[in-house]
Parts: C-alpha cells; sequence; structure tokens
C-alpha cells in the first residue's frame, strides 16, 4: 500500500490576484493558456520577478488553476517561489501584482528588484500545511 506524499504549494493566487488574471485572459483570447511567473538575475537586490502571457506551459512548468485564473510557473523559479501568495493591489497611484514571498529576504528602495533565497525544509514544511 502506497501513502501519497503531500507536494507543497508552489503559489496561491488571492482572490484579487486570481479575478485579474481571469479578467486579462479573457480579453488575450483562447490563444493565451496563461500568466507565466518565473525569475530574473538583476536589479539592485539581486532578482527580479518575471511575468509573461504563455501560449502552452512548457513540459516541466508547474500550472496552478484557482478560480478561472491559470499561472505557469517556470520550473527554474520554483525552488524561489514555494509558498508564495500573489495579490493584486489597488491604490490612488497604482494598481500591480505583489508577492507575498516567504522566500524574500530583502528588496531595493524603488520595489523593482529582490534578494531571494531558496526554500528551506521550514519554508517547505509551511507550504504543504498551508
Amino acid at each position: 500500500m502506497s501513502t501519497a506524499r503531500h507536494r507543497p504549494k508552489v503559489m496561491t493566487l488571492t482572490p484579487a490576484a486570481a479575478g485579474r488574471i481571469k479578467s486579462i485572459m479573457a480579453q488575450k483570447g483562447p490563444q493565451v493558456a496563461g500568466l507565466k511567473i518565473g525569475i530574473k538575475k538583476g536589479g539592485c537586490a539581486g532578482m527580479e520577478y518575471t511575468m509573461d502571457w504563455a501560449e502552452a506551459p512548457g513540459k516541466f512548468d508547474e500550472v496552478i488553476e484557482q478560480d478561472g485564473a491559470r499561472v505557469i510557473i517556470d520550473p527554474k523559479a520554483v525552488l524561489y517561489l514555494l509558498g508564495t501568495e500573489m495579490d493584486f493591489k489597488t491604490d490612488k497611484l497604482s494598481a500591480q501584482f505583489v508577492f507575498n514571498n516567504p522566500n524574500q529576504k530583502g528588496s531595493c528602495g524603488c520595489g523593482e528588484s529582490v534578494t531571494l533565497v531558496p526554500a528551506t525544509p521550514d519554508t517547505l514544511a509551511e507550504a504543504v500545511r498551508a
């Protein structure tokens, strides 16, 4: 008898983020498979989140579907995004996606780049419980 192993959630979406992604996907049409999220080296803090529309998930991409929204995660970003909550916030001057990431250890003053570390066993344990 095998016991199923729980996989940690790479990322969750708030209702606001899911609604915004779903809305934009509807505008883009059926050729868009989802919002692809990754990370790249750059900026004064060392790394930046990337977001782009994808026509199809890659072979090793993680796919998250929530409330009609689809997010595709680049496999190179998974260890840096484990346990992250993606939100969409609107205020008087801006409307933007916000990442509440337990693996983020700092950010630059302008907020364009972040310092990320790979998930630790403690982070993985938290993500499994979520």
